[in-house]
């Protein structure tokens, strides 16, 4: 339309004269003035169709920049801190080298034959109580696991949506960023499972290898007394 509004425009040229009323026709320029305005839309298209594609690629870039509306960092937070709060509430011989070096040195390896039997069923108390406070500490973290995996399914399942409707380049990086971030939350549950169980089990070992010591020492005790030598008994008359 705008070529030819300027051929409309520049089709006919007159050429005024002082004493003649005749139009003059000049074929050349007409066609050179109708060339220099093709051009010139051919210019005003072309940076048209520039300006589209900057708008465009903004857009684009817009999108890209866009932040996910979803996130479950607070969620990974508070889990995270939950599990290592019952950590640190383990029983008796906790999660520190000083203490297990410091408790299992005075219940485990301090066994010798000058202790008395009082000493020696006590420690074999402590050791006791400490397996069965292990395995109930292992029991109560796994139950902590299991009952993470509700709300886990839930988060991996709102993370995969938002990463599959995302609108650029950083909602779909950041979706993915919160689901690996969910699966080092999992494996760090996993990693302090693994760290009960083992625990548990290794107190209970030593509680047994300890015990065997202990009835060791108790069978010295009883071997230092004099053995038993039989005696007549005389029974008195009841008069009857």
């Amino acid at each position: 339309m705008r070529l030819y509004v300027a051929i409309g425009a520049l089709s006919i040229t007159i050429i005024p004269s002082a004493r003649a009323q005749w139009a003059v026709y000049d074929g050349a320029n007409h066609v050179e003035n109708v060339l220099i305005a093709a051009r010139m839309l051919q210019q005003i298209d072309n940076q048209i169709t520039s300006l589209a594609n900057q708008a465009q690629m903004l857009v684009n870039q817009g999108r890209n920049l866009a932040s996910l509306p979803l996130s479950t960092l607070s969620t990974l937070q508070s889990t995270i801190s939950q599990t290592t709060a019952l950590l640190a509430q383990a029983q008796n011989i906790a999660y520190s080298v000083q203490s297990v070096e410091q408790q299992y040195q005075q219940a485990y390896t301090s066994i010798s034959s000058g202790m008395s039997d009082s000493a020696l069923f006590s420690q074999a108390q402590t050791r006791w109580q400490n397996s069965v406070g292990g395995f109930e500490d292992a029991l109560k973290l796994q139950a902590r696991v299991v009952g993470n995996i509700p709300s886990d399914s839930s988060a991996m399942t709102q993370l995969v949506s938002a990463s599959q409707t995302s609108t650029g380049a950083l909602q779909a990086a950041q979706a993915g960023n919160q689901l690996m971030a969910l699966q080092s939350r999992q494996l760090s549950d996993i990693q302090a499972e693994l760290a009960a169980n083992g625990r548990a089990a290794d107190l209970e070992r030593a509680r047994q290898a300890a015990n065997e010591v202990g009835a060791e020492m108790q069978y010295q005790h009883f071997s230092q007394h004099d053995a038993y030598v039989p005696q007549a008994v005389a029974i008195p008359s009841s008069g009857y």
